[in-house]
């Protein structure tokens, strides 16, 4: 590490909000009397007049002494300060990285913006990983719906909450995305029929065996998210179990309309999705999350699958009635792609419409969706961009910016998607 980075590193003890510069004073002030003690112990006791002397420069003309000890002593305190930096917390932050930095990014974020994420799947934990440059004050609310893969096999045999959203939404906010988060991400390779751990995911396991230790899945969760040290907390829309139920419209009119269970089971039927709704429909939201949302600055749904990770946590009454009575800045993020078996040929304005048929309308009276369609040809076979229509009159702001990841253009980009954000609570604060 360069010299003047270590320099520039080390001024940061020096920024209000801290909490170290009431000690460095007392510090000096405790050295400050030991030089005054020291001093005139050196100046009265005859064995020690010539090493003090020597000590105090006492041989050099005074114009030159007091400079000259000035930067003697200037040079001690940024030798003090370095090595504090180095040694004081080294063993609690990683690699390459300065003890001050990680306390002023903590400090930083705590003063940031309350901001609620609702949601679920992969577009979740993109959001969260693209805010947390931004604020440590991060809720996620997860759905509790998920029935398919590991966290569906591990609700069906152990009757846990499944696990699944919790883990991507915790490995995207910690602190350092390392070898520990990698391990949590972890998914074991399949290994023949009889293999118990086949296509299960470490962080899921974790999960579920801290739910047996503690004896709750609310508290498994924030153990495992301490063991990650992740900025921001990480709750369920509900702890109770419920399933996601839809009305699919068959291909044909004669058909008609068939109702499914499951929400890994609504979007491999086949047809298409007229409403879900959860059974019970009636279950109590987590108290947590709905204080998070009435205390909030920024509430954000989305992105994520529109009926099976976006509405099942609205479906839960108490958390569409927190989100309409708060005064937070309301914005709904609009996938930047079509989702196969769920919104296919959406437009955004159809994604919002499908929104208000559930919830109602004004809910979120503003939507960010992606304006850049360079990399369609990238796509998927049968998945697009949704189109920027909405209808006349529509009762909500669309905001549009270039939010794709040109790696993914079917996902957004982390970054650019915070960045929107942040514009749009910057404006209406």
């Amino acid at each position: 590490m360069s010299a003047p980075k270590v320099w520039r590193g080390s001024l940061r003890w020096l920024v209000p909000g801290i909490g170290i510069k009431r000690w460095l004073l007392i510090v000096a002030l405790g050295l400050l009397l030991v030089g005054l003690g020291s001093g005139l112990l050196f100046r009265q006791v005859p064995l020690f007049v010539q090493i003090y002397r020597y000590v105090s420069l006492a041989f050099l003309p005074p114009w030159a002494r007091g400079p000259l000890l000035i930067l003697i002593g200037l040079g001690l305190v940024a030798g003090g300060l370095i090595g504090l930096n180095r040694a004081l917390l080294a063993p609690f932050v990683r690699d390459g990285q300065q003890v001050v930095e990680a306390l002023y990014r903590q400090r930083q974020g705590n003063q940031g913006p309350k901001i609620v994420a609702i949601g679920g799947g992969h577009g979740l934990a993109t959001l969260l990983r693209g805010l947390k440059a931004y604020t440590s004050n991060l809720t996620a609310i997860v759905t509790v719906a998920d029935d398919g893969g590991s966290s569906g096999r591990l609700r069906r045999a152990l009757g846990v909450l499944p696990p699944g959203d919790f883990r991507n939404c915790i490995a995207a906010l910690a602190d350092d995305e390392g070898l520990i988060t990698q391990l949590f991400q972890y998914r074991f390779p399949s290994a023949g029929a009889d293999a118990g751990l086949d296509g299960h995911s470490f962080g899921n396991l974790f999960i579920t065996a801290m739910a047996e230790v503690t004896g709750s899945f609310e508290r498994a969760i924030l153990e495992s998210s301490r063991v990650l040290a992740i900025r921001g907390e990480v709750l369920p829309s509900t702890l109770h179990d419920v399933t996601l139920m839809g009305d699919l419209r068959e291909e044909t009119a004669e058909a008609g309309v068939r109702r499914v269970a499951g929400e890994s089971t609504i979007t491999q039927t086949g047809g298409t999705i007229e409403r879900v709704y959860l059974e019970p429909d009636d279950v109590p939201a987590y108290p947590r999350a709905v204080r998070a949302i009435l205390e909030a600055d920024l509430v954000v749904a989305g992105p994520g699958s529109l009926y099976t990770s976006v509405l099942p946590n609205l479906l839960v009454r108490d958390i569409a009635q927190a989100v309409a009575a708060t005064r937070a800045v309301r914005v709904y993020v609009c996938n930047v792609a079509t989702q196969r078996g769920e919104t296919d040929g959406y437009t955004v304005g159809d994604h919002v419409a499908a929104l208000e048929r559930h919830v109602g309308p004004g809910l979120f009276p503003m939507v960010l969706a992606n304006d850049n369609f360079a990399y369609a040809d990238r796509l998927p076979e049968g998945v697009e961009h949704p189109a920027l229509e909405v209808p006349t009159g529509a009762p909500y702001i669309l905001h549009t910016a270039d939010l794709v990841d040109p790696a993914r253009p079917w996902r957004h980009d982390s970054g650019k998607l915070a960045r929107a954000l942040m514009r749009i609570l910057e404006r209406e604060r």
